[in-house]
């Protein structure tokens, strides 16, 4: 390192992020303290002052080394912070500041929303923000928020939110690309409306009856866990959606034609079939399909899933390539009718693989017929995984079903394997 130039040994030390690190570097000799204020990255981990015995605050050293830095590009800080604290950092790095991520730890303090300014309400300094991501937030009342112009991403991860707070902190950053709410409980009702949002990963922590709204003409992908009531009208590029509803029960989807989709996951204890008659009848030009739903049926009653023609399914759906059935639409295609309309000449096109978990003997004979007529029609296929998941049962049918599920393998070891 001594017999390189200044400007590489800057350009090595400006790879430096951790705060540690860098306040070591910092000691080793004049020549690497004033490299040091090049770096464009810092990072706190969370254990960054456990062991600091030092007359000054963290937030105060935190100040200090910040004010050495000429031109600071990404801040993470996961290590306690206070907002005068934060205020006082943004203050100084602000006008180059594009990304910034904090580990806020107010999502249990009701005296937060009454501070002022509130950690949320500092933000507002960093006009000059690209990506944002927050945790463990309380967003109780609207953020004071001027407009973010450049920013493309926010993910708030652990957060307890009301529904103007969040429609607040939406408006404020007209231009996103990315969104992720993950694990964020207290929403009942949200509406999102970004005109370049390209990727929306939603998760609402609860009883699962949120309803969600989205217009964003230009969305590729949509995943949602814990909403009721969907809508979603603009679906042009929609290339990739996740619907899920661990807590709940899926009752109302709305949803423009999805000519784009290629993959689609449906997961959850119930949803209305009229819910999920209409996703497999607008999904129609879909490539990945995973579905995992236990149940159907409307309010509290519990229903299997009513007969699935098993022709019809795979001509509704020509472009199917792999698709994974578990549980109730799998019984749904296992019915005594579901292959009575098979005609001569008909196949499965594109069909490569099949993923299906059995859990019950029950229709052992239709169950078989299913996997057999898969491996039929299915003239491209490459791999038949069946996992055979708790299977409890004294009656012999359970052997029988078992041995039965063995021969298929046997028969067909090439595509077909047991997990």
């Amino acid at each position: 390192m001594e017999s390189l130039p200044d400007a590489i040994v800057q350009y090595i030390l400006s790879h430096l992020n951790n705060a540690r690190d860098v306040a070591l570097c910092n000691c080793v000799s004049k020549r690497w303290k004033e490299s040091l204020p090049y770096i464009r990255s810092l990072y706190f981990p969370r254990n960054s002052f456990d062991s600091h015995s030092g007359s000054d605050s963290p937030d105060t050293v935190i100040w200090k080394m910040l004010s050495t830095i000429v031109r600071l590009e990404e801040l993470v800080v996961y290590s306690p912070f206070t907002s005068a604290g934060l205020a006082s950092w943004l203050l100084l790095v602000h006008s180059s500041l594009k990304h910034l991520e904090l580990r806020m730890d107010n999502i249990t303090e009701h005296q937060t929303c009454l501070d002022a300014p509130s950690k949320l309400d500092c933000i507002s300094v960093a006009k000059n923000l690209e990506s944002l991501k927050l945790w463990g937030v309380l967003m109780a009342n609207p953020p004071k928020w001027d407009v973010f112009k450049d920013l493309k991403s926010l993910e708030i991860v652990g957060a307890r939110l009301e529904d103007p707070a969040l429609s607040s902190a939406l408006r404020a950053c007209p231009n996103l690309t990315n969104l992720v709410l993950l694990g964020c409980e207290g929403i009942r009702s949200v509406s999102i409306e970004l005109p370049f949002l390209e990727q929306c990963k939603l998760d609402f922590y609860g009883l699962g009856n949120c309803s969600l709204s989205v217009t964003c003409p230009k969305i590729e992908l949509l995943e949602v866990q814990g909403c009721s009531w969907i809508r979603v009208r603009e679906t042009a590029c929609l290339r990739s959606l996740s619907i899920a509803n661990n807590a709940g029960r899926v009752y109302m989807v709305d949803f423009g034609k999805l000519s784009a989709l290629e993959f689609l996951s449906m997961r959850g204890v119930q949803w209305c079939w009229d819910a999920i008659s209409k996703m497999l009848e607008w999904s129609s030009e879909v490539k990945h399909l995973y579905m995992k739903v236990e149940f159907t049926g409307d309010l509290e009653t519990l229903l299997p899933f009513p007969e699935v023609d098993f022709v019809e399914f795979f001509n509704s759906h020509p472009k199917l390539q792999k698709f994974d059935i578990h549980g109730a639409m799998f019984a749904a295609l296992c019915q005594k009718n579901s292959l009575k309309n098979v005609e001569p000449g008909f196949v499965i096109p594109c069909l490569e693989e099949v993923v299906v978990q059995v859990r019950s003997p029950l229709n052992a004979e239709q169950k078989m017929s299913t996997l057999e007529s898969l491996l039929k029609y299915g003239k491209n296929l490459k791999t038949m995984v069946i996992r055979i998941l708790q299977m409890k049962s004294s009656h012999s049918s359970t052997d029988d079903f078992f041995d039965e599920i063995c021969r298929l393998r046997f028969m067909n070891r090439k595509v077909v394997r047991i997990e």
